[in-house]
């Protein structure tokens, strides 16, 4: 059995890791890893052949695990896709919307003398989306599924997003028996709208994420007490508007669930909330659909309140006009949007018009890799380039780990204990600070770490 790090190997995006059973090839993950410039270029250049691959078996739907499947199938796959069906479902709608935002940057320059655009071209287009959702296959928490004679899946939920799971695979190697696990994204503990983490099996291997490695989530205070001092401070002491850029899957939805929490709760009084995320209201209505998998918490709210996701003073924006009367909106406001990161998406129109007013505060509840608009705003940068123009950063810039959807160091150590003296961890999916820090920790803890390059073969 060998096991080969192709994506996310010393790195935060990009996940992509083979495991060959004999002549069996299993691709865990097939994301986009957009850390350079020239993503698009590199993302279509697979270190293997594609039509090699017999199965692609996917954690969750974020794009850096789910992105590169339409090229993967563009370029020879024919095997199936497996992951559960909250997965299949937001995996959709993301992979649609990453072939609309190829093509805007297809079409941002202008056309040749040939009529052709002379923007990169797109890595995949709508057909290569619709064969790819062909192949998924879904498969339901906790039940072993057999893909062959000498291989068993099971997914095991992890929070973080709905229907993410850690793919635990037991494999009749020759006639010894291994198991691999590999955790995806780890959520965290009592996180708005999703379960907590299950624990794992024990395991002969690990390959775990360690995007927190070396960093705790702040404890000193609740999402709710800090929501309500930053609304407070933007909207209500003085008449701004707080935007608050969020992925549209997954974040939106809890963040909108705690807002409806504090409204209700008559903590702040009426203040208007715009979603403007014409995907986030595609990803919230699976969120009502698989409503069986939230966390208890919420399915608690919804009996007796009622739907978690629309309350008074909300209102989902759908179509571009609509995006443009919320930039005219002047009264105080709260603005969600989408790209988390700030690369794309109708964020920008509203960093466009706000970045330079003294009355904004954007409000960053999640991560931002290196090279993207919303790490250089987080880095203190007093000029960003939107829409092509140098601007002035007046608005005030804030960042929240609480709505991080990722476990910090201590979840991620508590998540590879629970698989017993496993023997190796292989850490991924991490800047090179927190796969260290995370490598240390466990060395330290007895276990046998390897933080693998790009490329890294290994026998298991």
């Amino acid at each position: 059995m060998k096991l080969t790090f192709w994506g996310a190997a010393q790195q935060v995006t990009g996940s992509m890791h083979l495991l060959e059973i004999g002549h069996y090839k299993i691709l865990i993950d097939c994301g986009l890893d957009y850390e350079k410039e020239t993503y698009q270029e590199e993302n279509q250049q697979f270190p293997f052949d594609p039509s090699s691959i017999n199965l692609v078996i996917l954690t969750h739907a974020h794009i850096d695990h789910s992105g590169n499947l339409p090229t993967l199938v563009r370029m020879g796959f024919e095997g199936q896709v497996l992951c559960t069906p909250p997965t299949a479902d937001l995996t959709s709608i993301l992979l649609f919307d990453s072939v609309e935002l190829f093509l805007r940057k297809a079409g941002r320059k202008p056309r040749t003398k040939h009529g052709n655009f002379s923007g990169p071209k797109p890595l995949y287009l709508h057909k290569h989306v619709m064969d790819t959702i062909d192949r998924f296959v879904t498969i339901a928490f906790n039940k072993p599924f057999k893909i062959n004679g000498d291989i068993t899946l099971t997914f095991v939920p992890v929070g973080h997003l709905l229907g993410a799971a850690a793919a635990i695979l037991t494999i009749n190697d020759n006639g010894i028996e291994k198991k691999i696990a590999f955790t995806g994204d780890i959520g965290r503990e009592n996180y708005p709208v999703l379960v907590n983490p299950e624990p794992l099996p024990e395991v002969d291997y690990v390959v775990s994420e360690a995007t927190y490695g070396g960093r705790m989530h702040t404890k000193d205070q609740t999402l709710e007490q800090r929501l309500v001092q930053e609304i407070t401070e933007a909207c209500i002491k003085s008449p701004g508007r707080l935007i608050i850029p969020a992925f549209s899957i997954g974040r939106t939805q809890s963040l909108v669930f705690a807002l409806n929490q504090i409204f209700t709760k008559k903590l702040l009084p009426p203040i208007q909330i715009f979603v403007d995320s014409p995907m986030a209201v595609q990803a919230t209505d699976v969120y009502r659909k698989h409503h069986n998998l939230v966390n208890q918490e919420a399915k608690d709210f919804y009996r007796t309140m009622g739907d978690e996701f629309e309350f008074e003073h909300l209102a989902y924006v759908q179509t571009m006009k609509e995006s443009k009367d919320v930039s005219n909106y002047f009264d105080p406001c709260i603005i969600i949007s989408s790209a988390g990161m700030l690369e794309g998406g109708r964020i920008q129109d509203h960093l466009y018009y706000n970045i330079q007013n003294y009355y904004c505060t954007i409000l960053f509840i999640g991560y931002c890799a290196k090279g993207t608009l919303g790490y250089k705003l987080l880095s203190g940068a007093p000029i960003v380039r939107i829409k092509d123009r140098e601007m002035m950063v007046y608005a005030t810039i804030r960042q929240t780990d609480l709505l991080s959807g990722h476990g910090d160091h201590n979840d991620l150590v508590k998540t590879i204990k629970q698989t017993g003296q496993p023997k190796k961890v292989f850490l991924v999916h991490g800047e090179d600070k927190s796969l260290q820090s995370l490598s240390m920790a466990l060395q330290e803890d007895g276990f046998n770490v390897e933080v693998p390059e790009r490329g890294a073969v290994f026998e298991l």
